[in-house]
């Protein structure tokens, strides 16, 4: 076999290779992206990639019509790949932000790019057959494809997505996929008719994909810039995939984690107030608080006002919300400094697995983590999770989550509640938890709920205020607060289970009705 041969040879299954890392992080990054943009991630990454092996599978088909110079027309094709799958994602987060049109465009982009992808394989083994029996093509051709897969699997999420986000990522694959197009047109220069014309085609669109990476921050931000009412301060992509914002106008803060609202400056006081005293008052003497989630710290500020604590844990999976709570100035003046509190020991980790790993008991256990929109967080309300709690609460401890809202999300709201009171430890026979819902109207996110949970019946007429000044609670707004309108009054629904997670049901049924 003649050296000219060979290289072409090792540039198709180089190709191939690389073509099986873009295509996966393509699909990858687009699900992505649609996850932070319109929420739902299980929904989104199944319609994503059903989409994409579907439009694979058309291009599949339809490479039997491409004959001649195929060569020619593979590099076309990864120079058609580079240019659409490079700026797949700022066309698509443009068309969120400024068109305000953007699941139309999601599917010609995967239709258009999985049926390009979806040509290349066919492409690669017609093009390989004068060297290789079919048995052999077909196997090389799909080793190198399964293992690029696999590193593109790897770096997605461990790499690309925290060292670049989701825009830079995009365009290096487009940069990637140009590449391979102007090597192949190299090695395969004799095979090609008006070579030159493809070879300042590629070369245009490499230095168009280098230009669009180094200018994508300022595109991300200026887009971003759209979706939110204030200017941002700070933008971040952590590296468990959360965009985290902040914004201000005057001296108003908006904090987000992948575009939901987490509080406003302006009225998160009432928020956490009531997240936080009645729990307080139930509990005495509480000495050993432990908060699952609430790494803003605004929640530990209202703690601290308790000088019976003698310990806060709190436990919140993503360390750069953490660490931008305890080091922005504007951000620390908020929660008082309350993370760099000597009284407050951080754990950057999964609630579950810290309550797996630790034998600690709590006076108070303070649940304040994200809504359940997902899967992954729905097992955070269901009955296993809350026998976990359950062993970590003191004799005589109680226990309040947020509940979402029992106006916008009336069954999610009442089945936490009663997944609470159907948490008992495998063996116990009497030993019922007693819950307590309440909840409170906070402008930016309307009436929110409570739930309280103890192994002891809870009484409102034992929660008595601590003598020190509020914002909002007073004796007669915290007697309101365990008052429930028609319109919020208890329903029957079943308990969430880790089995089948009908919160999850509920809980996108409720909000679906009111703002879709």
């Amino acid at each position: 076999m003649s050296v000219y041969k060979q290289r072409q040879q090792i540039t198709l299954l180089f190709a191939t290779f690389s073509i099986a890392i873009c295509g996966l992080i393509y699909e990858l990054l687009i699900s992505t992206l649609s996850s932070y943009l319109l929420g739902d991630s299980v929904y989104q990454f199944s319609l994503v990639i059903g989409l994409f092996m579907t439009s694979m599978g058309i291009g599949a088909w339809s490479s039997r019509f491409i004959e001649g110079q195929l060569t020619k027309q593979f590099v076309r094709l990864q120079l058609f790949v580079g240019l659409l799958g490079g700026l797949s994602a700022p066309f698509l987060f443009f068309t969120f932000a400024v068109l305000h049109n953007y699941t139309p465009f999601l599917f010609i982009i995967i239709f258009l790019l999985g049926s390009l992808l979806g040509i290349e394989i066919p492409l690669v083994i017609r093009i390989l057959k004068q060297h290789f029996s079919l048995k052999t093509n077909v196997s090389n051709v799909f080793t190198a494809d399964y293992i690029g897969a696999l590193i593109a699997a790897l770096v997605f999420p461990l790499v690309l997505v925290p060292q670049l986000g989701l825009m830079q990522s995009g365009l290096l694959m487009g940069i990637l996929n140009t590449t391979i197009g102007l090597l192949a047109l190299y090695v395969f220069k004799p095979e090609i008719s008006r070579y030159q014309h493809l070879l300042g085609y590629g070369i245009l669109l490499l230095l168009l994909l280098i230009f669009g990476f180094f200018i994508s921050s300022a595109f991300v931000s200026r887009m971003e810039s759209r979706l939110y009412q204030d200017p941002l301060i700070y933008a971040e992509t952590s590296n468990y995939q959360q965009r985290l914002v902040l914004t201000k106008r005057n001296q108003r803060l908006r904090f987000y984690i992948n575009g939901a609202l987490q509080f406003d400056s302006f009225d998160e006081y009432r928020y956490h107030e009531s997240l936080v005293h009645p729990v307080m008052s139930l509990a005495k003497p509480a000495k050993n608080i432990l908060i699952l989630g609430g790494g803003d710290g605004l929640a530990t500020r209202e703690l601290l006002n308790y000088q019976s604590i003698q310990k806060i844990t709190l436990v919140d999976l993503d360390p750069a919300v953490t660490q931008l709570f305890k080091t922005k100035a504007v951000l620390q003046q908020l929660n008082k400094n309350a993370l760099n509190h000597p009284k407050v020991s951080i754990f950057n980790q999964d609630a579950w697995k810290f309550l797996e790993s630790n034998q600690q008991l709590y006076d108070v256990i303070i649940i304040d983590l994200p809504d359940p929109n997902t899967i992954s967080l729905s097992r955070l309300y269901s009955t296993v999770f809350y026998r976990l709690v359950k062993q970590h609460l003191s004799q005589t401890g109680v226990l309040v989550t947020q509940a979402t809202s029992p106006l916008y999300s009336h069954k999610a709201f009442w089945c936490i509640n009663k997944t609470l009171q159907q948490t008992n430890l495998a063996g116990e026979i009497t030993e019922n938890w007693h819950t307590l819902p309440y909840h409170v109207h906070v402008p930016s996110f309307g009436e929110w709920g409570f739930v309280l949970a103890s192994r002891h019946p809870l009484k409102i007429e034992k929660i008595q205020l601590a003598q020190r000044d509020y914002r909002f609670l007073s004796p007669l707004s915290l007697s309101q607060l365990f008052e429930f309108p028609k319109d919020m009054e208890k329903i029957e629904v079943k308990a969430n289970t880790l089995s089948a997670h009908p919160l999850l049901k509920y809980y996108q049924d409720g909000w679906n009705e009111w703002y879709q």
